[in-house]
């Protein structure tokens, strides 16, 4: 059955004429199949040899790739409702949180969510956002004096949860939660290895999320306590309280809602930070660059270091592809796009796209500081997804990496021991390996080689 966005039966209908979608040629999809091939490398093919909105033959349905920017945007914002989410990948975690739900419910639970994450509601974060920070900083002093190796990975996943769990809850992360709460990365990493049955699925990983759920219990227990936090009362509070009004708010979607923050809210900016110091590594001039804009605490300093964000998200968004439904019949880009169709929306690709992008394999943060530096058309650059089921924490994400960058880059420099051979693309685009490192002082690190 096709369905609209609130989950109603639809009755397919066209929209306007359009020709048929220029499709990859089948023979080389059963050789990339053959090969066991990265998806990733089979979309790059389409791109390139059909266009920015190229059929591709995958499974039962037909499956259309978008990167072209109107196509984008026509997709994700302009008509959301002909092109819906139908099954998050990582529901089996997150349950009904806000990233999976649909129709009615996504809309109640994104609008409770909405103001917490703009304006007003940003700054009751701050304080949490510079705790975590500096306890950060804290570490990574230590790591200095001692010489310690430590994964620089983990390093950035331990701040951005401490970051996340302090804005829910009101408390810092302590140890042992931190424990727990690697059974979300754990998860997180199996979803793509995991058996396409549910009930299998669950079994595979049922260790890992009954830890999940047991810390998620404790949580919305003292929330609903009343228990505060020596930060005041957090975010999973104020989703307690909604259920006066919204009795949906059961205690286990308050599970769901919680881990889904926690995924959304931590696993994105961690990866984020960590391919920023591995593009660092290779670029030394573009962390320089970035201190000498300015004193300390300076707008033009802050400029450059969301700059060095900014760049890093273009090669590594946040969402690397977003999968659509087409419930109806439509017109897209002048091509015909048949009800039941599987669109996939791929930032990866349209942020590598030459002709849109300037030398777009390059690490160049500079493009984000410069008049004309990049394309400013909508649907050109989407780390964080567009239209309506854009990423609600696009502001929170970077801010707290904007914080810690602060602090971080003036003093030490990271020296890896090893580097990830590439990478691993999941829900996230995640470096496909540890990152172990040492810390240099900032004024005596050793220049990195710029990669070619």
């Amino acid at each position: 059955m096709i369905t609209d966005a609130g989950g109603e039966p639809v009755t397919p209908r066209r929209a306007g004429p359009g020709r048929p979608v220029p499709e990859l040629d089948s023979a080389y999809v059963e050789r990339w199949r053959a090969e066991g091939g990265e998806l990733v490398g089979l979309l790059a093919q389409a791109r390139e040899r059909v266009g920015g909105v190229a059929a591709l033959r995958l499974g039962p349905h037909p499956t259309v790739l978008v990167t072209d920017p109107p196509a984008v945007r026509h997709v994700l914002a302009l008509h959301p409702d002909r092109y819906v989410k139908r099954s998050h990948r990582a529901r089996l975690l997150i349950g009904d949180g806000v990233l999976a739900a649909t129709g009615e419910a996504w809309k109640r639970q994104r609008r409770l969510l909405q103001s917490q994450f703009t304006g007003t509601g940003m700054r009751r974060y701050e304080r949490r956002i510079a705790e975590a920070a500096r306890t950060t900083a804290g570490r990574w002093a230590g790591y200095a004096r001692t010489g310690e190796t430590f994964d620089l990975g983990e390093e950035m996943r331990r701040f951005a949860l401490d970051t996340i769990w302090r804005s829910l809850t009101g408390h810092p992360l302590d140890a042992v939660t931190a424990q727990e709460l690697t059974a979300v990365a754990t998860v997180v990493a199996a979803l793509p290895t995991l058996p396409v049955d549910v009930a299998d699925a669950r079994d595979a990983v049922a260790r890992d999320l009954a830890r999940i759920d047991a810390v998620a219990r404790r949580a919305v227990t003292a929330a609903r306590a009343g228990t505060v936090g020596p930060d005041g009362p957090g975010l999973l509070k104020t989703l307690v309280d909604a259920r006066a009004e919204h009795p949906e708010y059961t205690d286990r979607l308050l599970r769901d809602e919680l881990v889904t923050l926690l995924v959304a809210g931590h696993e994105t900016t961690a990866t984020t930070l960590t391919w920023l110091y591995l593009l660092l590594d290779r670029h030394p001039t573009a962390r320089e660059d970035a201190l000498a804009a300015g004193g300390e605490g300076s707008p033009e300093r802050r400029e450059a270091v969301q700059a060095l964000i900014s760049e890093t998200l273009r090669l590594y968004p946040s969402a690397w592809i977003l999968p659509r439904y087409a419930t109806e019949d439509d017109t897209l880009a002048g091509y015909a796009i048949t009800a039941g169709t599987d669109v996939l929306v791929c930032p990866y690709l349209t942020h590598r796209t030459p002709g849109l992008w300037r030398d777009p394999e390059h690490f160049d943060p500079g493009r984000f500081t410069v008049p004309d530096g990049r394309p400013t058309r909508p649907g050109a650059y989407l780390p964080f997804g567009l239209g309506p089921r854009a990423c609600l924490g696009l502001q929170f994400a970077l801010r707290e990496s904007t914080v810690l960058l602060e602090l971080l880059l003036p003093a030490h420099v990271p020296v890896f021991r090893s580097r990830p051979s590439g990478a691993a693309y999941s829900i996230t685009v995640r470096p496909d390996g540890p990152t172990p490192a040492t810390l240099a002082p900032a004024a005596s690190a050793p220049g990195g080689r710029a990669a070619p």
